[in-house]
């Protein structure tokens, strides 16, 4: 694998954002696309970087010791792939993230996960504005129904969308798991 090749960031793909009780959500074949990503990263040995997400309120699905925060099976990471854990939506808040990617001359991210309002969309502003070159999956991220500050109901294809707006160029290249896979030949 090329020094130069993207790291791969997926965040927060634990158990408990595969619950149903977590709400009704977009791209049901999110998964699937996360996990070719992961698959082409692994066959080409290239960095992979699981975020996972530990709460600091014991009621959370995210807390510590409660199954909800154990990585999904198959996105479970492998030996030699970096495991970082964050307890606010920004991976690199409080983290090591920018540290572990600067001393192996990691430039380059791709960016899958959930919540694509949230986790995903803090993480790749701040990203974007550490200087990283980021490519976010838009079918390899989801989000879920949300009431916006007037209370009207968003769906959860509208609070996804929105969010890849906004990353839009000013922090990232939002693009669809097939192109960025078609970019790795």
């Amino acid at each position: 694998m090329q020094r130069d090749h993207p790291a791969l960031l997926i965040i927060d793909m634990q158990q408990c954002m595969a619950d149903p009780s977590a709400g009704a959500r977009n791209n049901p074949q999110a998964e699937a696309n996360i996990d070719l990503l992961l698959d082409a990263w692994r066959g080409r040995r290239g960095p992979v970087v699981h975020v996972r997400h530990m709460s600091r309120s014991p009621d959370s699905g995210f807390a510590p010791g409660q199954p909800g925060a154990q990585f999904q099976p198959v996105f479970a990471p492998r030996p030699g792939e970096h495991v970082v854990e964050k307890n606010v939506p920004d991976a690199f808040i409080q983290s090591t993230l920018e540290r572990w990617l600067r001393v192996r001359g990691i430039e380059r991210l791709v960016v899958a996960g959930v919540s694509t309002n949230i986790s995903v969309e803090c993480s790749v502003r701040s990203a974007g504005n550490l200087g990283f070159q980021v490519m976010v999956a838009a079918d390899a991220c989801f989000a879920f129904t949300r009431r916006d500050y007037t209370g009207a109901l968003r769906s959860a294809d509208e609070v996804h969308a929105m969010s890849l707006a906004n990353l839009a160029a000013e922090y990232a290249k939002v693009e669809t798991t097939a192109d960025i896979l078609g970019m790795l030949d």
